[in-house]
């Protein structure tokens, strides 16, 4: 869903790098106000873990790829305002060192796989956990349905950036948008879930809202442990991944308006997600996904330290409302 250069007008582009912008600073407003510095290390897990995953495509009916989005999964064990962050320091990431995303484009895609579905994502999982109760089913529960909500959220808005931008009319790329995702929502909705039923049944305290420390528990330990299982998602799966176009390449090939995206930024150094100069396509693609995973890690970890409170008088602002502007029924 990455939308490269091109594919948006001046106009479109400009008032979502705006919207961006001002999203993004209530989230490290609301990072730096409650993220308690014991999670600090969680951020650059979630970030290097969604960067890893979104390099692994998944096949999709009909010649057609998707991949991991991560706003609900770093939501729901984050809370939204920190997985605002972690979003969106991926998405720069992959924009600047990948030329995944164009950067006329970058704003538009931090708004739309940033605030749009982490927002979405997170506001229905909130309400179904609320009507449904807090038991591990209803919260797995809760986890699938938004984050499919999530992924089709995104789609259509990119779609109607599309339309506004005069790129194609509404009323051909709203459903063939909404259709592509709905599918790859179904991909987006099973990892999501496995992972946090994983971490549920294993580590309950990661979950946002649940941030009392099992006795003796070292995150920045804990974090290491995930980077390392990205860096083997990296290694041994990525090279493996579905080398068809994903749901945007699709139906801009559908659509026949594939042919205004301006080239990859030929800057980019690790354009691609290859290194120049390796012949071996599967050892390029390692080595740059492993590059990009480790400075996923540090770039959000660095940041989160930077904002984090620091405790003062023995208390840690934010209490045990570890999940970033989540309640402990969240």
């Amino acid at each position: 869903m990455h939308i490269p250069d091109g594919f948006l007008d001046a106009k479109t582009a400009a008032a979502t790098g705006v919207l961006a912008a001002a999203g993004l600073g209530v989230a490290l407003a609301g990072v730096r106000r409650a993220l308690p510095p014991r999670r600090v290390p969680l951020i650059g897990l979630a970030a290097a873990f969604v960067f890893a995953a979104q390099m692994l495509n998944f096949p999709v009916a009909g010649g057609t790829s998707g991949h991991l989005v991560g706003a609900v999964l770093a939501a729901v064990l984050l809370g939204p305002s920190a997985a605002v962050v972690v979003m969106s320091a991926v998405l720069i990431l992959q924009c600047l060192m990948f030329a995944d995303g164009g950067v006329t484009a970058l704003g538009a895609n931090i708004f739309n796989m940033a605030l749009v579905a982490t927002g979405v994502g997170y506001a229905v999982y909130r309400l179904l956990v609320r009507v449904a109760g807090g038991s591990l089913r209803a919260r797995l529960f809760a986890t699938a349905f938004a984050a499919w909500c999530s992924t089709v959220a995104g789609a259509v808005v990119c779609a109607g950036q599309l339309a506004l931008s005069g790129t194609v009319a509404w009323g051909a790329v709203f459903p063939a948008m909404a259709g592509v995702h709905m599918l790859i929502g179904l991909g987006e909705a099973l990892i999501t879930t496995l992972v946090v039923a994983a971490v549920a049944r294993a580590r309950p305290e990661l979950l946002a809202g649940q941030d009392a420390p099992r006795p003796g528990s070292r995150y920045g330990l804990l974090a290491a442990q995930g980077a390392i299982v990205a860096l083997g998602l990296v290694i041994f799966v990525a090279p493996f991944a579905s080398g068809w176009p994903d749901g945007l390449e699709r139906v801009a090939s559908v659509l026949r308006f594939g042919h205004r995206a301006a080239a990859a930024h030929s800057w980019a150094p690790l354009a691609d997600y290859g290194v120049r100069g390796l012949r071996s396509p599967v050892l390029s693609t390692v080595v740059a996904g492993g590059v990009g995973t480790v400075v996923a890690f540090g770039l959000a970890w660095v940041l989160a330290a930077i904002l984090a409170p620091r405790p003062t008088g023995g208390h840690t602002p934010g209490g045990k409302g570890g999940g970033i502007g989540a309640s402990p029924a969240a």
